[in-house]
C-alpha cells in the first residue's frame, strides 16, 4: 500500500507540473486534451539545448527521449547526461514525456541505474525493449516466462513511481505484434502499474481491418499512443514508412475511435521515413516532422 500511495502522489504531482508548464505554452486549444510529443530519434544530431529549443518552437509538449544503446543518452552515462537533457527541456518549457529504453528487467545494474535516475528526475513512464519469441520452444512456455519478467520489472518499478509500457511492434517473432499476447501478460495488472504504447501503424500492419478489436481489448492499459504511417512497397510484402495520413492507416477512423474511448493521454509522433543516421538529412527530417505535426494537429482538432 505504501508504494501504491507513493506512486499516486508522484503521478498526481507530475501531471500537475506537466499541465502547468508544457500545456501552458502556445498551442491550439484543441490540443489541450491530447498533448503531443515527438520521438527524438531523428533529432539526435542536435545537442540537448538545440533539441529542446526546436521541440518547443515546433509546438510539442516534450520528447519521447531515447535512453538506450545508440540513444541520445546512453545507459552508461545516464547519471550525468539525463539530468542535463531534462534540464535543457524544462528550461524551454517542455519535458521528457516518455523515456524509450532497452530495459526489460531490473537484473542488470545498468538497467536499474537508468530507471532509478529517470524516476528521481520525475520521468513517470518508460518504453521497454523489444521481446522476441523463438520457434524451437512452445510459445505458451515463453509467454509464461515473459509474465515472470513483467512481474519482476513491475515490482522494481512500483516503489520508484515509474511505469513500464510495452509497444506493439509488427514483425515475425515479435512478442506483442498480434497484441493478444500482450493482453495475456498484462490483463491481471492495474493500468496504473503497467501499460502499452499503442502503435496504430504496427497494429494495422499486423491486423489490417481488425485493429479496432485489439484497440478496445487493450484500451484500459493505454499509457501512450504512437502515430506514424506506412505503405506496402511495390512488388514487396514489406511495409515502408511514409508521411502521416498518406498511407494505409485510416487516421480519421482511428481518431474517431480514440475520441470515443475518452483517451486524454499523450501522443507521440514518430517520423521514421527519412534516414535518421545521416546528419546531412537533419534539415529534411525537421521539415518532415513539422509537416506530420500539422497533419496530426488537424486530426486532433477534427
Amino acid at each position: 500500500m505504501t508504494s501504491f500511495s507513493r506512486r499516486r502522489f508522484i503521478q498526481t504531482t507530475s501531471a500537475a507540473a506537466f499541465s502547468s508548464t508544457a500545456l501552458a505554452r502556445e498551442a491550439p486549444a484543441s490540443n489541450a486534451k491530447l498533448p503531443v510529443c515527438v520521438f527524438n530519434k531523428p533529432l539526435q544530431h542536435l545537442n540537448y539545448e538545440e533539441q529542446a529549443h526546436l521541440v518547443a518552437k515546433m509546438g510539442f509538449v516534450g520528447i519521447e527521449g531515447t535512453v538506450r544503446a545508440n540513444g541520445h543518452v546512453t545507459p552508461e552515462k545516464v547519471k550525468t547526461d539525463l539530468p542535463d537533457q531534462i534540464e535543457a527541456l524544462r528550461k524551454n518549457g517542455v519535458d521528457m514525456t516518455l523515456m524509450t529504453t532497452d530495459v526489460n528487467h531490473a537484473g542488470s545494474e545498468v538497467h536499474r541505474r537508468v530507471l532509478e535516475t529517470a524516476a528521481s528526475l520525475g520521468v513517470t513512464q518508460f518504453r521497454m525493449g523489444s521481446i522476441k519469441f523463438t520457434y524451437n520452444r512452445p510459445i505458451q512456455d515463453q509467454l509464461d516466462e515473459i509474465k515472470v519478467t513483467f512481474e519482476k520489472l513491475v515490482s522494481f518499478c512500483q516503489p520508484l513511481g515509474i511505469k513500464p509500457l510495452y509497444q506493439n511492434h509488427a514483425g515475425a517473432g515479435r512478442f506483442g505484434a498480434a497484441l493478444w499476447d500482450i493482453y495475456e501478460v498484462i490483463k491481471g495488472y492495474d493500468p496504473i502499474d503497467v501499460g502499452i504504447a499503442f502503435d496504430i501503424r504496427h497494429a494495422v500492419v499486423e491486423g489490417g481491418q481488425s485493429w479496432p478489436t485489439e484497440f478496445h481489448l487493450l484500451r484500459p492499459w493505454f499509457g501512450f499512443v504512437y502515430c506514424k504511417d506506412f505503405e506496402w512497397e511495390d512488388g514487396s510484402k514489406k511495409p515502408s514508412n511514409v508521411p502521416l495520413t498518406t498511407g494505409q492507416v485510416d487516421y480519421p477512423a482511428f481518431f474517431k475511435t480514440l475520441k470515443k474511448s475518452d483517451y486524454t493521454g499523450p501522443i507521440s509522433l514518430h517520423m521514421e521515413y527519412i534516414n535518421h543516421k545521416d546528419p546531412q538529412l537533419l534539415d529534411k527530417s525537421i521539415a518532415a516532422i513539422k509537416a506530420d505535426k500539422k497533419a496530426l494537429d488537424t486530426l486532433i482538432g477534427g
